[in-house]
């Protein structure tokens, strides 16, 4: 089976279908750090940096399998009070992209990740429309990847669409979750004392509540709801492109490495990063976890 990423990103949807024994013939994306990384990575795949809505799709090589993750920023939650306006507007736009290569190579299938709450988007419905015009059926699914193979609590919308009358109900196993402390290398990174001066007052809270609940290892978020630290015991939660997670080690503590973020994301042990701990993060943070991606495409395969 042949594939081509849309919005390809870091390379997790590539990376999964890998995993799954299939080829990714081509990929695109319209940030080039992130192309040029995609190539390092899957250097037998073709490859283009440019906004999709531009795209000569007579020039991309024929296909089975169309695997695309658009613009996810207009449609989350966590963009807060910015959401809706005119940057999310384009970036929801997107969207059209996958419909405009699905029309021209009518591949058997496709799967388009994104957040939930691309469903509650005031134009999904016109643009399931358009897909169903186009002759293909919608399906989505609502996925933890820490129930399919990933270290980390994130959960994604993955659509699946088919050439047939229904949509296909995919038969994905649940797996038991992996904890943590399976990535975190106590020996790596830079360590700091906690009660070092300026540490600021919130985080030492932080820190006070988490030791009260889970002991002297845990983790804690710089930003979001988790207020009481994370147990080590149980998936992280979701990675994102900036550093969210610090770990508490006794009296020190450490933001997770770019290393770190590779593996809670799923990425295979020897996946290239920039150095640039910056890039490699916002890279990871930004990408589709590869273990759910290679169970959903298995569960594509069985179901085809």
């Amino acid at each position: 089976m042949k594939a081509i990423d849309l919005f390809a990103g870091a390379g997790g949807f590539s990376t999964g279908a890998h995993l799954a024994g299939v080829e990714v013939v081509w990929a695109a994306n319209h940030w080039p750090e992130a192309v040029e990384w995609h190539a390092k990575n899957h250097p037998d795949t073709q490859h283009l940096c440019q906004d999709l809505h531009q795209a000569d799709w007579s020039q991309v090589p024929e296909h089975d399998l169309l695997l695309a993750s658009p613009c996810c920023q207009g449609h989350s939650k966590a963009r807060g009070k910015a959401k809706g306006n005119p940057q999310h507007d384009a970036s929801r736009s997107t969207a059209w992209a996958v419909v405009s290569a699905i029309e021209f190579h009518q591949p058997k299938a496709a799967i388009v990740e994104n957040v939930p709450e691309f469903l509650d988007w005031q134009l999904f419905r016109p643009w399931e429309l358009a897909m169903n015009a186009l002759g293909y059926a919608v399906s989505p699914h609502i996925v933890d990847a820490a129930d399919l193979g990933a270290p980390q609590n994130r959960v994604r919308m993955f659509l699946v669409l088919t050439r047939s009358k229904a949509a296909l109900k995919l038969n994905l196993p649940k797996l038991d979750h992996k904890p943590a402390a399976s990535f975190i290398d106590f020996d790596a990174g830079k360590w700091q004392p906690i009660e070092k001066p300026g540490r600021a007052a919130a985080t030492l809270e932080r820190v006070r509540a988490g030791r009260a609940a889970h002991g002297e290892r845990f983790l804690i978020s710089y930003y979001g709801n988790t207020k009481t630290g994370r147990s080590l015991t149980r998936p992280i939660g979701t990675i994102t492109t900036r550093d969210r997670w610090a770990i508490v080690d006794g009296d020190r503590m450490r933001m997770l490495n770019r290393f770190e973020c590779r593996d809670a994301m799923s990425f295979p042990a020897d996946y290239q990063l920039p150095d640039n701990h910056r890039l490699a993060v916002h890279l990871m943070g930004n990408a589709v976890c590869p273990e759910p991606v290679k169970h959903i495409i298995q569960a594509v395969q069985e179901a085809a």
